[in-house]
């Protein structure tokens, strides 16, 4: 059966007006105390609640395409009937966001995302430690005077600036669930380690983090396994690191011996002067590569600790499903407020991990891994379904109807996941002249 087929083959379905398909993975209490945060409250029932606006900001994440009035009409979000323009104007709409703020969103997916991370699965361990990976990306906003002043360019030291303002978004990801356990968003100029530096009190004990190497440093690295017991480091070698070997483990497994930067010691004096780290030399694609680590070379192999590292590719993977799957590769993010661009990102990731975390349920249940699951055609299919369950009955079938749902999400099973053949690249700036930001635009 074609996956067009499985998409359309809905069955019966719930009913998404009463939120039950979202309650069903987020207590309501979750929800009411994320929406105490509200910038804006308000005494009187309105058309479009909050609690009704926080499920409109994550149906504009699965409809990307789509006005974010149609959005509503599709999935009936209203608290007064069915969702017609007779009942909602447009700039209602738009009203509703700027009153819920993205405060609530946020801490509704900081609860998600420590709740969810933590949720343990079958083989989820590599010898005995969750894996854990930190990276970045970068996401584009429309070109508004407002948006570039408070985000800044990619290029920030020149004159020269990028054609839209750049949102940095630095994630901590749980490698095998594929969730996002917690983020942090900021304007282009901040950098990726200080932004990272925010959650990694929340990495778990027995724990191993994979790291780009962006994120060398040793304040975040030290910090991180001086804040638990048994929380370790896996990061690729810089080139021209000065270190002096201590000791010989094997062919290619040594400890060496760093300083620790005058600039990490200004900034940080409880810092040593110098520090041990383990590095591993491996053969990849006929070069040699090497990784920092603090895994001891007395419990975990090279061999091992160089395969490890080829799973940090799996929160490239995570960021792609956003940046594709659900934002169908837009060159920038919708929203033009500062306000509703951090909510819209906000929901972005809650929304991944609501997809994320239904296909790992369905995986377990059909006793897979959750990284098995093809999270587009996923994203798809409960995309799909939501259009339908907006005027399904009864509501008493709710449970057996998710039921249903996650059975159609567990044929959407990987049999192979192919990996990249080619080597990344980065692409030419497409002009070297100063673009005139005051330029009529192309007929």
């Amino acid at each position: 059966m074609s996956i067009q087929q499985q998409l359309l083959d809905l069955g019966e379905l719930f009913n998404f007006s009463d939120l039950s398909c979202f309650t069903q993975n987020i207590p309501v209490e979750w929800v009411a105390s994320a929406l105490e945060l509200s910038s804006q409250a308000s005494i009187r029932r309105r058309r479009l609640p909050g609690d009704q606006v926080l499920w409109l900001v994550l149906g504009m994440a699965l409809f990307r395409d789509e006005p974010v009035h149609e959005v509503a009409r599709r999935l009936n979000i209203c608290a007064q009937g069915l969702a017609s323009e007779d009942l909602l104007a447009r700039s209602g709409v738009s009203q509703a966001r700027l009153r819920l703020g993205a405060d609530p969103v946020e801490a509704l997916f900081r609860k998600t995302g420590a709740h969810w991370g933590s949720e343990r699965y079958p083989g989820d361990t590599w010898q005995g430690l969750q894996v854990f990976a930190v990276d970045g990306a970068l996401l584009r906003t429309a070109d508004t005077a407002e948006l570039r002043a408070h985000f800044g360019s990619g290029n920030t030291s020149t004159e020269r600036q990028t054609p839209f303002p750049m949102m940095r978004l630095v994630a901590l990801m749980n490698v095998r669930s594929h969730v996002m356990v917690d983020a942090q968003l900021s304007p282009y100029r901040r950098g990726e380690i200080r932004l990272a530096e925010a959650f990694v009190q929340q990495i778990p004990d027995h724990s191993v983090t994979l790291f780009d190497k962006g994120f060398w440093g040793a304040e975040l690295l030290l910090n991180l396994t001086g804040a638990g017991h048994g929380r370790h480091w896996l990061i690729p070698a810089r080139k021209g690191l000065i270190a002096e070997e201590i000791e010989r483990y094997g062919p290619h497994d040594r400890l060496l011996r760093m300083r620790v930067s005058p600039q990490a010691s200004k900034r940080n004096p409880t810092l040593p002067t110098h520090w041990d780290v383990r590095e591993v030399s491996y053969e990849h694609q006929g070069k040699m590569r090497s990784v920092l680590t603090s895994l001891p070379a007395n419990l975990y192999s090279a061999q091992a600790v160089a395969g490890l590292y080829q799973e940090r590719w799996e929160i490239e993977l995570g960021f792609r499903d956003i940046k594709s799957s659900m934002q169908h590769n837009a060159v920038t993010l919708r929203s033009k407020k500062i306000e509703l661009v951090y909510q819209e990102v906000w929901g972005l990731l809650l929304a991944y991990n609501l997809i994320r975390r239904e296909a790992s349920q369905a995986a377990v249940a059909y006793g897979r891994t959750p990284s098995d699951i093809r999270f587009k055609t996923a994203c798809q299919y409960i995309a799909v379904q939501l259009i339908v369950m907006a005027a399904a009955n009864p509501i008493s079938a709710t449970g057996r109807r998710l039921s249903q749902l996650r059975a159609g999400v567990a044929s959407l099973f990987l049999d192979h996941r192919p990996r990249l053949a080619r080597p990344r690249t980065v692409k030419i700036s497409k002009t070297r002249y100063p673009v005139n930001r005051k330029a009529a635009p192309l007929k």
